[in-house]
């Protein structure tokens, strides 16, 4: 018999001599823990608010549910903690999940390298999947991540979820440009600010409901948007949800240049529980994380980015001349996936699903231009759209810029590019077994094509000598940027440090590897 109780938050640790010397932890987090067992039931998981809230805003809110009544805890007085409890359709197995899908909770940051969990997995219970498919788990997954996102939009609005039946002009108005996306961009996005007391004012994202309606919805729709992914093997649901959970570990991580590489903790019962207050927060990530309407659309970005892809480059499809590349002209592959994506969002049958999502037309407007921006950004082929992007960047986070109205706002839509960006090729900056795999499946992606007579050359012949050039002038100088910015905190160093190290790992072994990948496909077509 188990009874169990958790309290999320800072401890001091140290080892106690003696003849029994021992390892221990001390602080105001091990006594609430050691308090709350005295409440505990046998064979159940009791979590703080504290912890509550971290499993929330990692996407796991069905993994909670709040006890009855409050409890009595001595130094304390009275709580409202939850209990860990089984989901009624699934329960994640952590040892299974990604370390990326739980970064609110830094485990990243204690992992031992030699762990093999930080792939991007999602893995369940054989007694509690019911038979569900790993396409399937990777929906539920997503399903979660989004929801936790839209009860912190609910609650930023003050609980307001009405009819949204007098925006449908403006639904039918916006995004329906004629058929090209990318005219949509813009290098500024005025993003929603909040005054500190309205954010100090918000509910508890835990306690807002969104609805079964909504959620019905919004696992229909991303099971559509899962089902419009084609089977390749580098662009598939699967490396939509890998770059997901990379967004939102750099989301987590936002801080503001120039004041250190963490938010600020005003209070000592802040800096016990790890907390930050809301208004310091907003100052600090130039409006990204103290609007979760930003945050939601970046991350639904990610799930969309890549719907459709035909697997090969939008130069492929341009010579082709097919009917997608005769609409657009440029950034082909990525225009088509928004409009897809898009379009299917503003049918009927998502109505609850959107009035979760915004209230308003300017809300509406912005999560739009948000989700154009942020797919476009994932074209790092066209080198004019590139060399945009480096201007912009170079005038955002220049010493001599002046700091006119729109300056965190120029920031922050360049710094959600970048991440994006940085989040679509997030496996050449972690571990190697990562960096090999999606390697692997990218090259089978490109070689097939060229099998398949769609590519002029063949790509194994310098894939080895392509990929180092790919990280001295892309990955590397991608990694150095975010460091440089100061904006990512520690995932900048990170990303930099596994950059650099998988480019190393790669000279040596690369050669060989590109030689494995190559029989590995001729066997796959004897078979």
């Amino acid at each position: 018999m188990l009874d169990i109780s958790t309290c999320s938050g800072q401890v001091t640790a140290g080892v106690l001599r003696g003849e029994r010397s021992r390892f221990q932890l001390f602080g105001d987090t091990m006594n609430t823990a050691s308090r709350m067992e005295h409440s505990g039931e046998r064979n159940r998981i009791q979590l703080s608010q504290a912890t509550a809230d971290m499993l929330t805003e990692a996407g796991l809110a069905s993994w909670i549910t709040p006890r009855s009544s409050r409890i009595y805890v001595k130094g304390k007085g009275d709580m409202q903690t939850y209990w860990l409890q089984k989901s009624k359709h699934r329960k994640a197995k952590l040892s299974d999940m990604s370390r990326d899908m739980l970064t609110v909770a830094e485990a990243a940051e204690t992992e031992d390298e030699s762990e093999s969990n930080e792939e991007i997995e999602v893995g369940f219970d054989g007694d509690t999947d019911q038979g569900m498919t790993k396409l399937e788990r990777l929906v539920e997954w997503n399903v979660e991540v989004l929801a936790s996102l839209l009860q912190q939009i609910i609650a930023s609005r003050g609980d307001v979820v009405n009819d949204i039946a007098p925006l449908s002009n403006a639904e039918k108005r916006i995004g329906s440009g004629g058929g090209n996306v990318l005219d949509e961009f813009t290098p500024i996005i005025p993003l929603k600010r909040f005054e500190a007391e309205d954010l100090r004012a918000r509910r508890r994202p835990s306690s807002i409901e969104i609805g079964d309606e909504a959620k019905s919805q919004l696992r229909s729709y991303l099971s559509l948007i899962a089902g419009l992914y084609k089977d390749n093997p580098f662009h598939n649901f699967q490396h939509a949800s890998h770059v997901t959970a990379s967004v939102k570990k750099l989301l987590t991580r936002i801080v503001r240049f120039g004041e250190g590489n963490g938010l600020a903790v005003n209070s000592e019962s802040q800096r016990r529980v790890g907390k930050v207050n809301l208004d310091d927060l907003a100052g600090h990530s130039y409006g990204i994380t103290s609007d979760p309407l930003t945050q939601f659309a970046v991350v639904f970005s990610a799930i969309i980015h890549d719907v459709d892809h035909p697997g090969v480059p939008n130069a492929q499809l341009v010579k082709e001349n097919t009917r997608n590349a005769q609409i657009y002209k440029k950034s082909v592959a990525e225009q088509n996936s928004v409009e897809l994506a898009w379009d299917m969002l503003m049918s009927d049958e998502y109505s609850a699903l959107r009035a979760c999502i915004y209230q308003t037309e300017a809300d509406l407007q912005r999560f739009r231009q948000l989700v154009v921006n942020t797919v476009m950004a994932t074209d790092i082929v066209d080198k004019e759209l590139q060399a945009l992007r480096k201007k912009r960047w170079e005038i955002a986070f220049s010493n001599n810029q002046d700091q006119d109205e729109g300056h965190d706002d120029r920031k922050a839509t360049i710094v959600i590019e970048h991440l994006i960006q940085a989040s679509d090729v997030s496996h050449t900056m972690q571990h190697w077994h990562i960096y090999k795999e999606w390697n692997e499946r990218f090259f089978m992606e490109c070689y097939g094509a060229y099998k398949a007579g769609r590519a002029d050359s063949d790509p194994s012949v310098n894939w080895y000598k392509g990929e180092i050039g790919f990280f001295d002038f892309y990955v590397i100088p991608l990694a150095k940027k975010l460091a440089s910015c100061g904006v990512f905190g520690v995932s900048s160093d990170e990303y930099l440090n596994y950059a650099n190290a998988n480019r190393e790992e790669w000279v040596r072994e690369g050669g060989a590897l590109v030689e494995q990948y190559i029989a590995k496909f001729n066997k796959s077509r004897q078979l």
